[in-house]
């Protein structure tokens, strides 16, 4: 095996690559173009989802209360709620977002509040509805303003001083710094994307050079030229892998860039997102971690896409492996799960753990050696799988 051989594979695929428009859009295109759009747009329609409903007046309903008018009054005089008449049909209005939420006062609520009486009030809302969350809020933020002059008014009766309320007072203050707070923020996205990229990058030149060729009908002059197989799977990994790699590089170059310098809108899209004091150590450290999983779809992709008899086949086979990998990258997403020495040996949910970590500004060195090592091994046994496939002769003329 002679690497000037496999320069000359890797340099001939390259050629071939950059003349193919529809694998230099997956590779160039959406990494630089798309992903930042696509994140500007999301941010955007947040932010204008958020203040519209933040802003929004609500459309209540009150069951009961006909014995409580002075509260009803109240709920009326709020500026942020609109009361409408109590329908039969209140819970399916709900549902269907025809009014945000309910309220039921108990029976002589307004009579037994001065005897130190009330009961319960039940608010009902669409549990995860945006709006309905606000007017619930609303509503709770009301009652509880309307106890707390109770219990005044309570307190005045009896000469005693509404001080008796609150004996102490508390504060929040954070103290962890901004690039943990942002790493913590957005340590989970990062690596979900940087892991969709690093696969759909390797995707379409695989499968082009293996079982594309197949049906172009080259693979077999490539096979009767002087150089051993090893050579040429070696030449054609390289390739598969650097656009694999160049496709995680230029979405994070992108995306900074586009925060950093695309003016005040996207300033504000980063910092909704925590982008504008994320660790560039983190991301240097992402773009190292990412290496060997970048090796270990490369040869997945190029194992499959030579056993496939068509583009088409080969598609079939790498549809199911997207939810495989995209599955522990959202488990690593999920709030409670910590990087540990079981999980630093699970294949992409490892990195999706290490990725937050670092993006936080924490270096967890003996797991995050123990993540390399295990991916690294894993690589290397993909890469071994994917050579002994090319060096198979009812493999490589399956058709």
């Amino acid at each position: 095996m002679r690497a000037k051989n496999i320069a000359i594979v890797y340099a001939k695929e390259l050629r071939d690559l950059l003349r193919d428009r529809r694998t230099l859009r997956s590779i160039v295109v959406m990494p630089l173009v798309i992903m930042p759009l696509m994140v500007q747009i999301l941010t955007r329609a947040v932010r204008s989802i958020t203040e519209s409903a933040s802003t929004e007046i609500f459309a209540v309903q009150v069951l009961g209360g006909g014995d409580s008018p002075g509260i009803v009054a109240q709920l009326r005089a709020d500026p942020r709620l609109r009361i409408e008449p109590a329908t039969a049909d209140w819970q399916q209005r709900i549902a269907d977002k025809k009014i945000r939420a309910a309220v039921r006062l108990p029976d002589h609520l307004e009579a037994d509040l001065p005897v130190g009486g009330g009961g319960e009030v039940t608010i009902y809302h669409y549990e995860g509805e945006i709006r309905s969350g606000f007017a619930t809020s609303e509503l709770d933020a009301f009652f509880r303003r309307l106890s707390d002059t109770v219990v005044r008014r309570r307190l005045a009766e009896h000469g005693l001083s509404p001080a008796l309320l609150q004996p102490f007072a508390t504060r929040r203050e954070n103290v962890a710094p901004a690039a943990r707070v942002a790493g913590n923020r957005i340590g989970g996205l990062v690596p979900y994307l940087i892991v969709i990229l690093c696969f759909t990058g390797a995707l379409y030149p695989a499968v082009d050079l293996t079982s594309g060729e197949k049906e172009r009908g080259t693979m077999e002059t490539l096979l009767c030229s002087p150089l051993a197989r090893i050579e040429i799977v070696l030449g054609k990994f390289l390739m598969v892998l650097t656009c694999s790699l160049a496709a995680v590089v230029l979405a994070c170059v992108s995306l900074l860039l586009s925060f950093q310098l695309g003016g005040s809108k996207a300033a504000g899209g980063a910092a909704a997102l925590g982008l504008t004091h994320v660790d560039p150590t983190g991301m240097v450290g992402v773009l190292v971690m990412i290496l060997p999983v970048a090796v270990l779809f490369s040869s997945v992709v190029l194992t499959l896409g030579i056993w496939a008899r068509s583009t088409r086949e080969a598609m079939s086979y790498v549809a199911p492996l997207m939810f495989l990998i995209i599955m522990p990258a959202v488990i690593g997403m999920l709030p409670g799960m910590d990087l540990n020495a079981r999980y630093a040996l699970v294949p992409i949910l490892n990195l999706s753990l290490a990725c937050r970590e670092m993006l936080s500004g924490e270096w967890h060195w003996p797991y995050l050696g123990l993540i390399f090592l295990s991916m690294s091994v894993y690589a290397a046994a993909a890469l071994a799988v994917a050579v002994r496939m090319f060096n198979r002769e009812s493999v490589v003329f399956r058709t």
